[in-house]
């Protein structure tokens, strides 16, 4: 059997997927989430791995397993043991999405997660690459799961030419998958697309001579497997200048601001924080004012003690660390609070805050 390509090349499935398929089972990574093939496992381990590596996640996931073992546990969780469970993770709209869709997963399907495309697809977070890896992964349907490391293994299987940047391109290595998927073991067969992709098939410098699937490659026959996949830059991130401040009670307790329920880093624990649109003349008398218009804070302020540097997706936080005390007494309500440094280890930080505190703390040594 074998698939035509646009440029007329050929490739024998069955062969393709015997190389990749035995390649993967003799040679892939021991991954906790692939003990077994429970589909809530496979979920979360999907929703960590976006925008993640695989080394960082690992300990993650075996913490949320351990804190949520099933879709109840999850779903009836409170949301702020949630977030402290993700925290340093970033981008999390994902777990949030992640809570909502099992809450539906429990009340809709009884607990179980559901096995066709149709319903898997319309619960929260699930994009056509989660829904295609539990499917394949958990449930041995034969549906793709195409993400970066999917389409950047096909185009130079294939000779694709298209820019995998752009949204429009995943359909065609979606019917690519479709048409050479191993319908006796979809699961190993999408696995072992990421597996060659993260090991073998990388972005830069791939192992060719190493490649289970090399004599089935157009790119390496034409010698242009450094040249693919196209894939177009991104726009350029955009800086923002914060200022922060670790402000103290008479008693040592430290002020932390709960985020707003939208937008960046949503429902996430932060120290006062006001950006600034013009530079600083007079540094802290402006920033004591800052702190004053923005956040109702009336405040003394320390020196400035350094300077923390986070890049985000599409900005760069420049956040400016200060200390200082409160000149009134502080008023906790839903969104201020007052916490010891062993009660901080309650709530959920960014990590550019995790740093500040770093910053902080060692302050305190000197």
């Amino acid at each position: 059997m074998t698939i035509e390509h646009e440029k007329s090349e050929k490739i024998n499935i069955n062969a393709f997927q015997n190389d990749l398929i035995s390649w993967f089972k003799n040679e892939q990574r021991d991954l906790p989430w692939r003990k077994d093939q429970d589909p809530y496992k496979v979920w979360v381990s999907e929703i960590m791995l976006q925008q993640t590596r695989v080394d960082t996640v690992i300990p993650y996931f075996n913490r949320f397993v351990d804190w949520f073992p099933t879709i109840n546990d999850l779903a009836d969780a409170d949301e702020d043991k949630v977030l402290k469970a993700w925290e340093g993770l970033g981008y999390y709209s994902r777990v949030r999405n992640l809570q909502t869709a099992v809450k539906e997963v429990k009340e809709k399907y009884n607990g179980e997660v559901p096995s066709t495309p149709k319903e898997i697809s319309q619960l929260k977070g699930v994009g056509p690459y989660t829904a295609g890896a539990i499917l394949s992964i958990a449930y041995g349907i034969p549906e793709p799961a195409v993400d970066g490391n999917v389409m950047r293994v096909l185009s130079r299987v294939l000779s694709i030419w298209e820019d995998i940047a752009k949204p429009s391109s995943r359909k065609i290595f979606e019917k690519a998958v479709r048409e050479l998927i191993s319908h006796e073991d979809p699961s190993s067969f999408n696995q072992a697309l990421m597996e060659l992709g993260a090991l073998i098939c990388t972005p830069t410098s791939p192992s060719c001579l190493l490649c289970p699937v090399r004599e089935h490659c157009q790119a390496f026959f034409e010698g242009v497997q450094n040249e693919l996949p196209v894939k177009t830059k991104k726009t350029k991130t955009r800086d923002v200048q914060l200022i922060a401040a670790i402000i103290t009670d008479p008693t040592g307790k430290v002020l932390i601001h709960k985020r707003p329920a939208n937008g960046l880093l949503a429902n996430l624990w932060e120290f006062p924080t006001v950006e600034i649109h013009h530079p600083l003349q007079n540094d802290r008398e402006q920033v004591i004012s800052l702190f004053k218009e923005s956040m109702d804070l009336e405040i003394s302020l320390n020196p400035i003690i350094g300077q923390i540097d986070h890049v985000f997706s599409h900005l760069v936080w420049n956040m400016k660390v200060y200390t200082g005390t409160s000149n009134i007494p502080l008023k906790e309500d839903a969104v201020w609070k007052l916490v010891s440094f062993d009660e901080m280890n309650e709530y959920a930080f960014p990590v550019p805050y995790q740093k500040m505190f770093n910053l902080y703390q060692k302050s305190l040594e000197e």
